[in-house]
């Protein structure tokens, strides 16, 4: 877990999970599965190399009630299951 800025400017713990190198279904079915762990209202982070994950993501928030905060590409650099690939973060808050 790692701590982010809330509403009020003090620190909130997120929860991180990596799915690089997973493809569909398996980084939405990781998240489920984690979120569902937490408390409504927590947050979590996803690391994700999954082209699909820029749709499947939203979407599966929409339906399941949480809401996507952050959605943002970056070079995931060179990784053993992945080779060189753009690297999906996306942060959420688990839904109540």
């Amino acid at each position: 877990m790692s701590d982010g800025p809330n509403a009020h400017g003090e620190a909130e713990a997120v929860c991180e999970i990596d799915t690089r190198g997973m493809i569909c279904p398996l980084p939405v079915l990781r998240v489920r599965k984690t979120l569902a762990t937490l408390r409504p209202g927590d947050l979590l982070r996803v690391s994700c190399t999954d082209p699909a994950a820029a749709t499947d993501f939203p979407a599966f928030c929409q339906a399941a009630g949480h809401k996507l905060l952050e959605s943002r590409r970056q070079d995931a650099g060179t990784g053993r299951d992945w080779g060189h690939a753009t690297e999906l973060v996306f942060l959420i808050r688990r839904g109540g």
